[in-house]
């Protein structure tokens, strides 16, 4: 009856993420307490050599699960929605959505998962001395700019898929700071954009004469616990097409998914870090002090209130494990045999703890798509093996679960080994750490530090907006981040944390040599297949 209450008396807050394959709803209390989810399976597309989706995917899916979360408000507690306290939006950070001055798409969405940049990240790296990747924002932009696409004259605003959506229920050009840091580099001192960096682009694009200023077209940037508009008339009726949600609400600003899920996981502190494991993989460290030089492999961007972070983000994880499975799957059918889909991860991630530390010699590649951390703007699948190699069902899936990570842990080893980052707290969350203590163990293997799992990590980055909504709704005089995360949200809850064993954070690094003396076999792969 009390929640029934908080419900219906507008008091609740709802967090919506944009994932790569589920869009996923979630309302939770004022102290982070989950009340209800909602959710939408969706896939980005691959067409005209880029990943995209339509705007038809962006909007028929939020609706869809905003649909979905009403029917699980109304089954649970028989009540209907009207209004929330806050709302807030997340989404895969980076890519390009660029408008004209009446709001108008100029070119098809182009996602994070696009490796087509190549050229234009590579002479802002140098140009500004700061990793720029291929997948950041600003990087599509001066792609195009090199390209001569004729659209580019035309641009008046370009923003990531959460800026996106916040714009068109709430009218404000805004983003998080978080989402904002892959879109072009912030000055932590400041909070802003980094602006002899913003001079520096002018100055290169100065030749071709454009109507605009980088700093013209960029969304403004706010952090965590700042306003950033309401929902307008026509934005409640795009969020609900029922019609029945109520205009007037406040939205915190919107962020990407990798500030989510460091909020997710209470990893906002200095030496504390969180790996993101579903469709891509990032691993995230937040920074006592700079690094010492500039790194292809390692991004730098914020936390949701401004704290310096290395990130290396890699574009492929689950995906290969995902295909196997679902192999495992048709043959259970063809023999007869009806399992859980769950129950056959479960199953076989299980399986996996039993192989031999190394994989027993097998080999694979998950690259469904480009991995600039390794150096491939393309990608094919690659299992390979000896004649000597151990090929059981344990060492197939341990070999799958390696691989998924194989990519995070080289760019991981030049933070951790090389420049001698140190972390107190690295928590792990998203599908690869859903089977308890598998993935869990694998990650602390990998990175050869203790790896913690919260119960909440589950949520993921739509509980995380959904906090960092409340953190707006409620947020005392001066009261900053990691404080409110401690002391309201995470105060009672428990980590379950694993450990690296010896014994298997050797057999990793045996694999990691197979892995790159390998990557040559992985090239060819692509030239053949790509």
């Amino acid at each position: 009856m009390e929640i029934k209450e908080y419900i219906e008396s507008g008091k609740a807050i709802l967090g919506i993420e944009f994932g790569s394959t589920r869009i996923k709803a979630v309302v939770i209390d004022d102290k982070g307490n989950v009340l209800a989810g909602g959710g939408h399976g969706w896939e980005n597309r691959f067409e005209d050599g880029v990943w995209t989706y339509t705007l038809e995917d962006i909007w028929g899916g939020l609706q869809d699960c905003y649909q979905d979360m009403l029917k699980d408000v109304k089954e649970k507690y028989g009540v209907s929605v009207t209004s929330f306290a806050s709302i807030g939006f997340s989404a895969m950070m980076h890519g390009y959505l660029a408008f004209d001055k009446e709001g108008e798409l100029l070119v098809p969405f182009r996602t994070w998962r696009n490796t087509i940049t190549e050229e234009a990240a590579g002479i802002l790296t140098n140009e500004f001395q700061y990793n720029i990747p291929q997948r950041w924002s600003i990087s599509h932009l001066y792609q195009a700019i090199l390209n001569r696409e004729a659209h580019v004259d035309q641009v008046s605003f370009f923003t990531t898929l959460a800026g996106y959506v916040h714009w068109k229920l709430t009218g404000q050009k805004v983003l998080g700071v978080g989402d904002a840091s892959g879109m072009f580099p912030i000055d932590t001192k400041t909070g802003n954009y980094d602006t002899s960096m913003l001079n520096k682009f002018d100055a290169l694009v100065a030749d071709r004469k454009f109507t605009w200023k980088l700093s013209d077209i960029l969304p403004k940037v706010l952090s965590a616990g700042e306003p950033a508009g309401t929902l307008t008339e026509e934005g409640a009726k795009l969020l609900d097409i029922t019609g029945t949600l109520k205009a007037g609400i406040s939205l915190c600003p919107p962020e990407g998914d990798a500030g989510t899920g460091m909020v997710a996981t209470n990893s906002v502190s200095v030496r504390t870090g969180n790996i993101s494991a579903g469709t891509s993989v990032f691993a995230m460290v937040v920074l006592e002090k700079e690094l010492s030089k500039v790194y292809p492999e390692i991004d730098l961007v914020t936390t949701p209130d401004g704290a310096l972070v290395g990130m290396v983000h890699c574009n492929n994880c689950t995906s290969e494990i995902n295909a196997w499975v679902n192999l495992f799957e048709e043959f259970a059918v063809a023999s007869g045999i009806s399992m859980d889909k769950n129950q056959l991860f479960t199953m076989l991630y299980g399986k996996a703890l039993e192989g031999d530390p190394d994989c027993g010699g097998l080999l694979s590649y998950n690259y469904f798509s480009g991995e600039p951390v390794t150096g491939f703007d393309k990608g094919a699948i690659v299992f390979a093996r000896s004649q000597e190699s151990k090929f059981t069902l344990a060492n197939v899936m341990r070999m799958h679960l390696y691989s998924a990570l194989g990519a995070l842990k080289t760019g991981l080893d030049l933070m951790l080994k090389e420049e001698g980052v140190k972390v107190d707290a690295m928590l792990g969350h998203g599908g690869y750490f859903k089977t308890r203590g598998v993935g869990q163990q694998i990650a602390a293997d990998a990175i050869d530090a203790p790896v913690s799992v919260m119960e909440t990590a589950g949520e993921g980055g739509a509980w995380g907006i959904a906090v960092l909504a409340a953190f707006m709704a409620g947020r005392k005089d001066g009261e900053k981040l990691p404080a409110y995360l401690n002391h309201v949200i995470f105060k009672e809850q428990q980590a379950e944390t694993l450990y690296p064993i010896a014994e298997n954070v050797a057999g990793f690094d045996k694999f990691m040599k197979l892995y790159h003396d390998g990557l040559s076999m992985e090239k060819e792969a692509t030239e053949i297949f790509g």
